[in-house]
């Protein structure tokens, strides 16, 4: 598996200011909705589901929002770069600017895993990271996330 099968060169984009949880996932069901073809509200109202589950920031500055989807045919993601950071309730309780959210089949099982795996392996790359919050073109995002690297699933 490799980020490039994942996320669209349309999937990625670069924020000024969001006030709250709820309008980032907002833009993220936006995002997908216009690179995939998603439901925006029905992306919307997954992340919040599982969001309810427990927070999806993982620390350092990073937030992996998931969510599985009726009538996806593969796991697809959608990176935002936020240039204010945003309260995200993280485990470390620092707030967010980099956010990678995948949405996956509701029965892709193993591939959901092995996806979430390999974004999270990817943004816990202290090189990558620094190269992102460096970046707001979001060609060069795209390729700094997708440039060739093990992919070997967890």
């Amino acid at each position: 598996m490799n980020l490039s099968k994942l996320l669209e060169p349309g999937a990625i984009k670069v924020c000024g200011h969001l006030t709250s949880k709820k309008r980032l996932f907002q833009d993220l069901g936006e995002i997908a909705a216009a690179a995939y073809g998603i439901d925006a509200s029905t992306a919307v109202d997954a992340l919040q589901e599982r969001e309810i589950l427990g927070p999806t920031g993982v620390g350092h500055g990073i937030a992996l929002p998931h969510a599985r989807i009726d009538g996806l045919d593969r796991v697809v993601g959608v990176f935002l770069r936020l240039e204010r950071p945003l309260d995200f309730d993280s485990v470390d309780r620092q707030p967010v600017d980099l956010v990678f959210a995948l949405f996956a089949p509701k029965d892709s099982g193993v591939e959901h895993l092995k996806a979430l795996a390999l974004v999270s392996r990817t943004m816990r790359d202290p090189g990558i990271c620094t190269k992102l919050r460096a970046n707001a073109d979001p060609a060069t995002l795209h390729a700094i996330l997708t440039e060739s690297r093990d992919t070997r699933a967890a």
